[in-house]
């Protein structure tokens, strides 16, 4: 008994050496994960980003015409956890996988069902055509400076989208995914507004009209009733001032702007008072 713990002793300190003993090393392409609010829908994108490394990249590492992963590694993912639109392409929520079929000229994305891919796939496993979403051809163009590594960002942000750019050496390819910002916001102030509404709710929901260009008497009535429930707060009466004089009642605005003055220079805040001021003196 004595010399079999011996020898199981013996295995579990070769095999806690042979632990110990692991080399760790840098990944090639190391692993990203990009989180990103667009409108109201949050987007996550997970993808490795490969280095050009002196190499010539489109046409040559990465061929024209032919199915790439977007990135190394496991295939690209991406996911909305409301439903969104791709260059016009409905996106249910969830989440897929992303590839791209580069050519000179354009990019055609793939918009895939299958998350399992390592890569396209290999075997019985490999990508199938049947189970993509969609596929959309997206504008390519030459750019500098040089990207070294691989990029996925989101750029030109609208309340209702972004634009989802790929970049590489001298190449950027975009896409542009709409977002329901504002059905989602009408619905929220549907359900926001009742007899014990809060003046942030009155404050929030009047900005987005303003920003958006919706209807400013109704942005101008919620802020009446922001201001009502609470006077002191200089940036509601700011907002009040732009709301009027975009309606074109420079009487009322200048005196909005004039009571935020009076209030930011108590709180301190000389932006306000500047930003004020220049309203009055452009009405």
């Amino acid at each position: 008994m004595k010399k079999l713990l011996f020898f199981f002793s013996l295995v579990l300190l070769s095999l806690n050496a042979q632990a110990q003993a692991q080399i760790q090393t840098p990944q090639p392409s190391p692993a990203a994960e990009l989180h990103q609010t667009v409108g109201l829908t949050k987007v996550v994108v997970k993808y490795s980003r490969p280095s050009a490394k002196d190499r010539a990249i489109f046409g040559e590492l990465v061929p024209y015409n032919e199915l790439w992963r977007l990135g190394a590694n496991a295939s690209t993912k991406i996911s909305f956890d409301k439903d969104v639109e791709i260059n016009g392409n409905a996106v249910p929520k969830g989440e897929y996988a992303l590839y791209a079929i580069p050519q000179k000229d354009k990019w055609t994305l793939v918009v895939h069902k299958n998350l399992k891919h390592w890569g396209t796939g290999y075997g019985k496993e490999k990508y199938k055509q049947e189970e993509d979403l969609f596929r959309v051809d997206i504008p390519v163009k030459s750019a500098q400076p040089h990207t070294e590594s691989f990029t996925i960002e989101f750029a030109n942000f609208q309340n209702d989208g972004a634009d989802l750019t790929f970049a590489w050496a001298e190449t950027v390819a975009t896409a542009s995914i709409k977002v329901k910002t504002e059905e989602q916001v009408e619905a929220s102030i549907a359900k926001a507004f009742d007899p014990k509404s809060k003046a942030n709710d009155y404050f929030n929901a009047s900005r987005f009209y303003y920003e958006s260009d919706k209807d400013l008497n109704q942005a101008a009535s919620w802020m009446a009733e922001a201001v009502t429930l609470r006077p002191e707060a200089y940036w509601y009466h700011a907002l009040n001032a732009k709301i009027l004089a975009k309606l074109g009642k420079n009487a009322e605005a200048k005196k909005a702007a004039e009571k935020s003055i009076e209030l930011a220079e108590k709180a301190g805040n000389q932006d306000y008072v500047r930003m004020n001021t220049e309203l009055i003196n452009s009405l």
